[in-house]
């Protein structure tokens, strides 16, 4: 009994160690090819998975998952031979797990090496100063170029980045200098329109205020013309007016009496007061004859007066 027990123990051993050995757990997003005496037999995918003892064997293990490879620096010489030192990043999936396995020994290593030579290719067809400005076309042809030859190994390239791209320090201290002399040229071309606009705005400033001044100026003589010629048609309102009331006051009883009167005592204080301020005179032929003087005034008044009379 005790025998039978210790066999059957090892026997017990003996299917859980075979089933430890044979049972495979393929993670999620993973993928195992199984060789069958050493032929290709499947492709698990992921689950629980009983192998055949001592036939099946876990061959590869492939990760269907994004993969991320860096790219070692290289030095790259471009057109116009200037040795520029590149290093860059790599984007690849794997699709096709069988042809991954047995498509090419190791596609890590030959995605690598291409990405490497292709982007010598590409940086050689163009100058030092292109390189900085185009990197997204640079990206673009290593990826047609490695994923080309990738198909055959099932393998897809997403994309490629170049990281950095480092010239020598003598064409780093050239293109500084030539960055220091294009900023200045900016900077005298700014100062310079600056300078410009100011000229113009100034111009304009004084085009507007002189325009402004002789619109005023306008404007003030027109004013002033309107006014002389209000005040011209006050006075000759005003002269009418008087004339008018002369003319009334010799039409009333005594009139022309007064008339006499305020003729005669103008024409002799005028007379006075010409004797006071000259010591030079020519005195009239007719000086004592002032009845005369005062008839000639009346005679203009009397022709006033019947100018004046409205017409029946």
């Amino acid at each position: 009994m005790g025998e039978s027990l210790f066999v059957v123990g090892i026997l017990a051993a003996i299917v859980i160690v075979l089933l430890i050995k044979t049972a495979v757990v393929v993670p999620q997003r993973s993928e195992f090819i199984v060789e069958r005496l050493g032929k290709y037999s499947q492709t698990m995918t992921a689950g629980f998975h009983i192998l055949v003892p001592f036939l099946d064997k876990v061959a590869y293990k492939r990760s269907l998952k994004e993969e991320v490879m860096d790219i070692a620096s290289q030095d790259c010489i471009t057109t116009d031979n200037v040795s520029v030192s590149v290093d860059g990043v790599l984007y690849l999936q794997v699709v096709d797990t069988k042809l991954s396995a047995y498509g090419i020994d190791n596609y890590h290593l030959a995605a690598a090496q291409l990405a490497q030579t292709s982007l010598r290719s590409v940086i050689g067809k163009i100058e030092l100063d292109r390189t900085f400005e185009e990197r997204e076309s640079l990206n673009r042809q290593v990826v047609a170029a490695i994923d080309e030859a990738a198909q055959n190994w099932g393998v897809k390239v997403l994309r490629y980045e170049i990281k950095d791209i480092t010239p020598p320090q003598t064409v780093m201290d050239a293109m500084e200098k030539q960055m220091r002399a294009e900023r200045e040229k900016r900077a005298t071309i700014a100062t310079s329109e600056g300078d410009r606009q100011a000229r113009i705005n100034r111009a304009e400033g004084l085009r507007k205020e002189a325009i402004s001044v002789s619109e005023g100026e306008k404007q003030k003589r027109i004013n002033e013309a309107e006014g002389q010629a209000q005040e011209i048609e006050l006075v000759a309102h005003a002269t009418a007016e008087g004339i008018r009331k002369i003319a009334e006051a010799l039409n009333a009883d005594g009139g022309e009496t007064a008339a006499n009167l305020r003729v005669a005592e103008k024409y002799i204080a005028e007379f006075g007061k010409l004797a006071q301020t000259s010591n030079t005179m020519i005195i009239p032929t007719n000086m004592g004859d002032i009845a005369s003087i005062v008839g000639t005034a009346m005679s203009v008044l009397s022709e006033t007066k019947r100018l004046g009379k409205p017409e029946k």
